[in-house]
């Protein structure tokens, strides 16, 4: 009997959104609800595995932590691509690791929640009315006739996009491959740089993909650039903002607020800044949790792991 671990599983679903029991008489199944601090805790609890399912990129899967982990055999990963798996490592040490479909409609979900709740003050007035606080303490912000600035006009970034034109908006787009073609075939301006696109924005939206050319990319210059009465949202990866720069920038106000749902460090600190900060509406990493994408994950999951026992592995990465 092989031992199958499900990593950062949160609300402890894995098991129960899918159907397990045809693998019941093949693999143990071991539901671990919380992230690991150490690499040494993680070993100490799945070093005996075979088989582990991630959850995205909860917990990273780096070079040193495969060498870790000799009977690992299978590494599942929700979604069909995932950064923090080291792929040539996990080939060099024997690994197999498979993927599953995922939805991208619920992250351009979240992101119009996180608009939505900061040019209301949805959080603050929602409070006040449990607490019989006051009746009324802003004023909200429109969204009709305002400029929507998206960063990446991929199949999210223009979902959202199309729903600032459905409010309203004036939508312009960037990124360092966008055309302006592709602009206009979405109805989107292009604008002419991220500078640009950051000056003339009531509302920036980040959908861009994490890599060298985007990591910082939002860095203290760049944050300058946006308006006083601006919104950041960060729905996409947490290190193509430069975290301090955007501490800054809404620590001293000089951007009216963010909405974000990823961090450099995850889950955050009891003591982050992220937690308690006014002008921030901030949210645990929601971005993919629904229930439609586990009701894909899990199933797939399960698929998976009957096709490598079969000896025919299906949804390989790498």
């Amino acid at each position: 009997m092989l031992t199958c671990a499900i990593l950062d599983d949160y609300q402890g679903v894995g098991p129960t959104m899918a159907d397990w029991s045809g693998l019941s008489d093949r693999i143990t199944l071991r539901d671990l609800r919380t992230t690991f601090a150490t690499q040494d805790a993680l070993v100490d609890a799945i070093g005996d595995c075979e088989i582990v399912v991630m959850m995205r990129e909860r917990t990273p899967f780096p070079a040193e932590l495969f060498a870790r982990l000799p009977k690992l055999r299978l590494l599942l990963t929700s979604g069909m691509r995932n950064l923090s798996i080291d792929l040539a490592a996990a080939k060099a040490h024997g690994v197999t690791v498979c993927g599953t479909s995922s939805h991208s409609e619920p992250p351009v979900e979240l992101t119009w929640a996180l608009i939505l709740g900061l040019a209301r003050h949805l959080v603050p007035e929602v409070q006040a009315l449990r607490t019989g606080g006051p009746w009324q303490s802003s004023v909200g912000s429109d969204l009709a006739g305002r400029r929507l600035g998206v960063l990446g006009l991929g199949k999210t970034g223009a979902r959202v996009a199309r729903i600032g034109q459905a409010f309203g908006m004036e939508v312009s787009a960037w990124s360092r491959n966008l055309t302006a073609e592709r602009a206009a075939a979405e109805g989107v301006t292009l604008a002419p740089s991220l500078e640009a696109l950051l000056e003339a924005s009531d509302v920036v939206s980040i959908h861009l993909v994490l890599g060298a050319g985007t990591r910082g990319l939002l860095d203290a210059a760049a944050l300058r650039r946006m308006r006083p009465d601006a919104f950041l949202i960060n729905t996409s990866r947490a290190a193509i903002v430069d975290e301090a720069a955007l501490l800054a920038a809404l620590t001293e106000n000089r951007i009216a607020g963010a909405g974000l749902d990823v961090y450099e460090t995850e889950p955050l600190p009891a003591d982050s800044p992220w937690r308690t900060l006014p002008n921030v509406l901030a949210t645990p990493h929601l971005g993919y949790v629904t229930q439609r994408n586990y009701r894909t994950y899990f199933p797939e999951i399960v698929e998976d792991i009957s096709a490598f026992l079969d000896g025919a592995p299906t949804r390989v990465l790498g």
